[in-house]
């Protein structure tokens, strides 16, 4: 792995099995043995990229276009059916809201749970809880049940844990859409910070003004496959296009067909 390099993906694919109507008795199973009630979905092809240290990436597209499922190959939560992904430095990610909080715990206990699981000591953990908290601004609530918590109240408390572990690359997929505008900015505000303090950064949100404002390059993906990687204003702008042709293609199919008027 080149030692510049935070994140290398070497031609790597990845697919799901996504069965349908599992026969569930005996019956069906006798009559139904011969047929594969599945097909194989095909997320990501061929991709390869490099994420440098220190950089701020965003990866845009179209919803089912792969990039949250590109994120969570990052992190090893599922794992490539070919190719490779190598990271270099301790990784921290907000991925889906809440994951990895128990939600009989308190926060202030999730603080804990959570934090140890990126690797912090107790004592460690000790030393930040306030800034942790503060941050939150959850106040007296840190002390509840977080199955009592708000979506917006989840964020708060996963996104005051991540930024705390010292992680020198950061994942975050769309989890600040959560939540009010003051801590929004807030937590964007904190994200300039990180890429100030040389953080890499990878980030999946259909924020485009994000893009152009925090990040130093945009990554397209186009229906599984790596389409562009550069400025991400020029990025941006090819992407727009694209999603204004798919959506008069797909308005003049509606209307070849007949389920649309013109």
């Amino acid at each position: 792995m080149n030692q510049e390099n935070a994140i290398e993906v070497r031609n790597m694919s990845k697919h799901f099995k996504v069965e349908y109507d599992r026969a569930n008795t005996l019956k069906e199973r006798l009559i139904f043995w011969k047929k594969n009630n599945y097909e194989i979905k095909q997320v990501l092809k061929n991709i390869s990229l490099d994420i440098k240290k220190g950089e701020t990436v965003a990866l845009i597209g179209t919803n089912g276009s792969g990039k949250s499922t590109l994120l969570k190959l990052m992190t090893k939560i599922i794992y490539p059916n070919e190719g490779t992904i190598e990271t270099d430095g301790k990784l921290t990610s907000l991925l889906e809201l809440g994951a990895g909080f128990h939600p009989d715990f308190t926060g202030r206990e999730n603080i804990y749970f959570n934090a140890s699981i990126f690797g912090l000591t107790h004592q460690e953990i000790d030393r930040r809880i306030d800034n942790i908290i503060e941050f939150s601004e959850l106040g007296e609530n840190i002390d509840n049940p977080i199955r009592t918590y708000s979506s917006g109240m989840y964020m708060r408390l996963a996104f005051s844990v991540a930024i705390n572990v010292d992680a020198e690359i950061l994942l975050i997929d769309e989890i600040l859409a959560v939540g009010d505008q003051h801590f929004q900015d807030k937590c964007y505000a904190k994200l300039e910070e990180l890429k100030n303090s040389d953080k890499t950064i990878v980030i999946v949100t259909h924020s485009l003004d994000v893009v152009k404002k925090l990040c130093d390059r945009a990554i397209w993906i186009y229906k599984g496959e790596f389409r562009l990687d550069g400025d991400p204003t020029y990025v941006i702008d090819e992407y727009l296009k694209q999603v204004e042709k798919d959506h008069h293609d797909e308005r003049r199919k509606a209307i070849e067909s007949g389920k649309e008027k013109v």
